[in-house]
């Protein structure tokens, strides 16, 4: 598949065959997702009810878990309050956006989009990528019609020929392939070494300009009208910005329930989009990417991005972390958040949700440690990470075992004053799994919760608390152990 030359990694165009509809399942759903707004009521009302219960259950004393408890359920404050900020930032970046484009209709964009899309070209992650790389060509060029999609396969990837095929299908997209001998100066390896091949790629053909874009994305995540709308309007603010221009952005990452083939790890991932929704906007949003970025959704200036590139390494696990934390230092008050949806799948199992935040786990842990990186960056990730790591033991089942085991349940602070703190935390967490449930099922063919899936994703927090905390603790210790760094590609449901 390769070519003679570095460079010799296109394939000739064809027509656009399939691009009305994905464009028209997705236009159905328009409507409702731009009524769509974050809700503050479930916080305000699981706050009040945790509060009063916990003052009316909590004894005056602490037993033998009161230190360890006053220290462990008030550790997350941080993050809840950054979190509560971003949900105010949310409601009003959108409530502001849709003042200021009321009436002025859809903008077309001059400026040239690239997709970048690294895959691993498997045959079991071949129809999510399909799926996806589809989406981009039926949606982007209402808003964008100088769009190129590039999929990045290594060569002699186990399905290159299914995604020649899929390339051969649009003038819109163009095969990139990465010559087995391709090494960056860094060594880095996995999606990164991939995604700088493509970077240098772009240097190579002139493109690191400001009036180029480029938007990375996952081989599982597609986009809607809705994204493209959302990306255009903020690529075209940024043209009258002045001294306030932004260079990157991100929207929400969901998950549509008709992608799912595993509900548990559907309802466990509600808490991904109200992350974006809350900490994620509040920082990204604010102007300085500092608690990271996801892999898809990224829209970068091509000009910034040429300065940063992505090889980071051999030991990067998490090079949309890393890319971020080096966006922060060098374009501080630069980034942006806007309204607009990316549509992904859950793991496909329970295993490949644990080895999927394992290795982000471990790869965070690496970045902590980078010093190399800013320092004041790294304080915040390491808090992060802290509070990732010590998850299992924050839980409320396992504190309980505890207590059994050393013959004193008691789980009384040391001071009521942290009370109103471990309400606020809890009621914090059951907002992102009740908000990004809502989420979820909004942007799903059926757009309504199913009366079963509140209650259940409720009374099942505990058990998704162990489903991140356990994977976030092992893949600390994997880095702890200097154990080979993996980058493992779960299976891509379709």
């Amino acid at each position: 598949m390769a070519g003679t030359s570095e460079w010799d990694a296109g394939l000739p165009p064809a027509a656009v065959r399939y691009a009305p509809a994905v464009a028209g399942e997705r236009r159905a759903v328009r409507r409702r997702l731009a009524r769509w707004r974050p809700s503050y009521w479930p916080l305000v009302l699981s706050y009040l009810i945790i509060l009063a219960s916990d003052f009316w259950f909590t004894g005056r004393y602490g037993g033998r878990l009161g230190w360890p408890l006053t220290i462990l359920w008030t550790w997350p404050i941080f993050t809840t309050l950054t979190g509560i900020v971003g949900l105010r930032r949310t409601r009003r970046a959108m409530r502001e956006s849709a003042a200021r484009w009321s009436g002025r209709g859809t903008p077309v964009i001059n400026d040239r989009l690239v997709v970048v899309v690294p895959t691993i070209g498997r045959h079991d992650t071949y129809p999510a990528l399909e799926r996806s790389v589809r989406s981009y060509v039926a949606c982007l060029p209402r808003c964008f019609p100088r769009l190129r999609v590039d999929v990045v396969i290594d060569e002699g990837c186990e399905a290159a020929e299914r995604i020649a095929a899929l390339a051969a299908g649009s003038e819109l997209i163009r095969l990139v392939v990465v010559p087995r001998r391709y090494r960056t100066p860094n060594g880095t390896r996995f999606k990164a070494r991939a995604t700088h091949y493509a970077h240098e790629l772009r240097l190579y053909e002139g493109e690191a300009r400001d009036d180029v874009w480029v938007l990375h994305m996952d081989d599982d995540t597609g986009v809607g009208p809705d994204t493209t709308v959302a990306m255009a309007r903020f690529v075209a603010e940024q043209a009258s910005a002045g001294d306030r221009v932004k260079h990157l952005a991100q929207g929400m990452l969901t998950y549509p329930r008709e992608y799912a083939v595993n509900r548990l790890t559907w309802l466990a991932d509600a808490v991904r989009p109200a992350e974006d929704v809350g900490r994620f906007s509040a920082w990204t949003g604010s102007g300085t990417p500092r608690a990271g970025v996801h892999g898809e959704l990224l829209l970068v200036r091509a000009s910034v991005e040429a300065t940063i590139g992505w090889d980071f390494g051999p030991r990067s696990l998490v090079e949309d972390a890393q890319f971020a934390l080096l966006f922060s230092d060098r374009y501080p008050g630069r980034s942006g958040w806007f309204a607009g949806r990316c549509y992904g799948a859950s793991p496909a199992g329970v295993r490949d949700f644990f080895r999927q935040r394992e290795r982000w786990s471990w790869g965070l842990a690496a970045l902590v440690f980078n010093r190399s990186l800013q320092r004041r960056n790294r304080v915040l990730l390491g808090y992060s990470v802290l509070s990732w790591v010590v998850g299992p033991f924050q839980n409320v089942g396992v504190v309980l075992f505890i207590g059994l085991l050393v013959a004193d349940p008691n789980t009384s602070p040391e001071t009521l004053l942290v009370i109103p703190l471990w309400a606020l935390n809890m009621a914090y967490t059951i907002w992102m799994y009740w908000e990004g449930l809502r989420i979820n099922a909004t942007v799903s063919a059926h757009d309504r919760r199913r009366w079963w899936e509140p209650p259940v994703v409720l009374m099942l927090i505990p058990f998704f608390g162990l489903m991140e905390g356990i994977p976030g603790l092992r893949g600390f210790l994997k880095f702890a152990r200097r154990t080979e760094n993996r980058f493992q590609v779960i299976a891509k449901p379709s």
